[in-house]
């Protein structure tokens, strides 16, 4: 198969399991509901709790590029299982 940009390629992990994640959910008033449903919400695993933190903290922070005053308009929940 080509691949065009092959240092965008992830390296596949190493069977760990990934018991530490974080749940994206949408706010309640988000215009974005009618197009993906109030019950919308993905994962994202992580084998430490330190990677997970970092991996919140990172994903919940104001985006390098946005615009004054925009935040991150996402639920972000740690769960565990």
């Amino acid at each position: 198969m080509y691949v065009c940009h092959a240092h965008n390629l992830v390296e596949p992990r190493e069977e760990q399991p990934l018991h530490y994640g974080i749940r994206l959910s949408l706010p309640p008033d988000d215009p974005l509901i009618p197009v993906l449903g109030a019950d919308w919400e993905t994962f994202h695993w992580f084998a430490t709790l330190e990677e997970r933190d970092e991996a919140l903290e990172d994903k919940s922070s104001r985006h390098l590029y946005s615009r004054r005053g925009d935040l991150p308009q996402l639920v972000f929940e740690k769960v565990e299982r």
